[in-house]
């Protein structure tokens, strides 16, 4: 099997993605994307599972109805979104390993505008073993590695700094309502998240900061390295997911526990950790001692002010904002992994329940919630002697 392969360079290109079509069967799926300009891009595979990973240099406007890309033929699941600064992914999921056997931009007959051609195709095993290891183009590391950063003292001079993570972004859209104007979850936490850094900003003595203020893609490795790296003494990550029961509703606030304290939150976590994955970032299994410390680490040290935070949130959510039954939860989330910063994951409600979307997408809910949330903020820290 031939694979063609465009360099991909990093750049601040803006393309349009005009229009996409897919057709085929089983066996062989075509993929045509129709662009302004020409798109330069490289492809990569990841394993378990099977994935096609396509990086366009520059940001892409998608601007065909998300539809045109369902998945069918050979792929099970396709995702396209930003990653980081400059950079734009497609990720080919399928069920069986499968490889393409055409990838390249071709400029249209009549000169206006290009389209990039992926010709995928079921391969055996060893062939895709064989892809794989070809498939990095000395460029192994173009699925958002994690850069270590060595974490900072918290400030000395009396500032409280919290990071805000708003949930997904990107590539990795979260939690979608069905329907024509579907909402997605990666839009409501980044609202939610820059209304409260305005809030919490506005308060004497914290500074607040967003681990992403626009709609790109962060790996989970990257928003605990960000709130370490910038001395965080709170990690706060916003998310609004969906349940199989619809009629659930309200908020919920986790924290990280090497047990789930029940089945909503094991699911929820399962779910949550899969963002690398979805987002075709290969995620790199530590070995079991490792992860046994940095959860020993993350009991010891900060478990019990992750706790003291989470029941500062509910508190001031109680008779102010709907929460569900045991509103603290907890579960193995990888987001909640800073061995020394005490983080908590608030659900804001849930996309799955028709009264909770149209609650999160009021300024005036919204507005409400991010002040009881700085409340909380401000008691925990006040409980400190901050």
């Amino acid at each position: 099997m031939m694979l063609a392969v465009m360099p991909g360079v990093a750049s601040a290109t803006e393309l349009t993605a005009k229009a996409a079509r897919i057709a085929g069967d089983e066996a062989r799926t075509r993929i045509v994307i129709d662009f302004d300009v020409k798109p330069d891009f490289t492809v990569h595979y990841l394993p378990s599972p099977n994935r096609i990973v396509v990086d366009i240099a520059g940001t892409v406007n998608f601007a065909f109805p998300p539809e045109q890309l369902e998945a069918r033929g050979i792929y099970e699941r396709i995702r396209f979104g930003a990653m980081s600064a400059g950079r734009t992914r497609l990720v080919l999921t399928s069920k069986l390993p499968a490889g393409l056997e055409v990838a390249e931009a071709r400029k249209n007959e009549d000169g206006d505008g290009w389209r990039l051609v992926l010709d995928g195709a079921i391969v055996t095993p060893d062939q895709y073993a064989a892809m794989k290891k070809q498939g990095n183009w000395g460029n192994a590391e173009s699925s958002t590695p994690v850069v270590p950063l060595a974490p900072q003292q918290p400030s000395s001079d009396g500032v409280f700094t919290v990071a805000i993570d708003a949930g997904h972004g990107g590539i990795d859209t979260g939690a979608i309502t069905s329907g024509k104007n579907p909402v997605y979850e990666k839009n409501i936490t980044l609202d939610f998240a820059k209304a409260l850094g305005r809030e919490l900003n506005a308060q004497p003595g914290i500074k607040a900061f967003l681990t992403r203020d626009t709609d790109v893609f962060l790996s989970l490795g990257e928003r605990v390295q960000i709130a370490r790296s910038r001395g965080a003494n709170l990690f706060i990550s916003l998310h609004a997911d969906t349940l199989r029961e619809k009629s659930t509703r309200g908020a919920t606030v986790y924290t990280i526990s090497d047990r789930a304290s029940d089945k909503l939150a094991d699911e929820l976590a399962k779910r949550e950790n899969t963002s690398d994955e979805v987002a075709g970032v290969e995620v790199k299994k530590e070995p079991s001692e490792v992860n046994d410390i940095l959860i020993d680490l993350t009991r010891r040290e900060t478990q019990a002010f992750s706790i003291s935070l989470a029941n500062s949130i509910v508190h001031s959510f109680e008779g102010q904002i709907g929460l569900i039954n045991n509103p603290h939860r907890s579960a193995g989330f990888r987001v909640l992994t800073a061995p020394d910063v005490p983080s908590v994951l608030l659900e804001l409600g849930f996309l799955s329940n028709s009264e909770d979307v149209k609650q999160l997408q009021r300024p005036d809910f919204r507005d409400k919630l991010v002040t009881l949330i700085a409340d909380a903020v401000k008691r925990y820290r006040d409980k400190l002697g901050g």
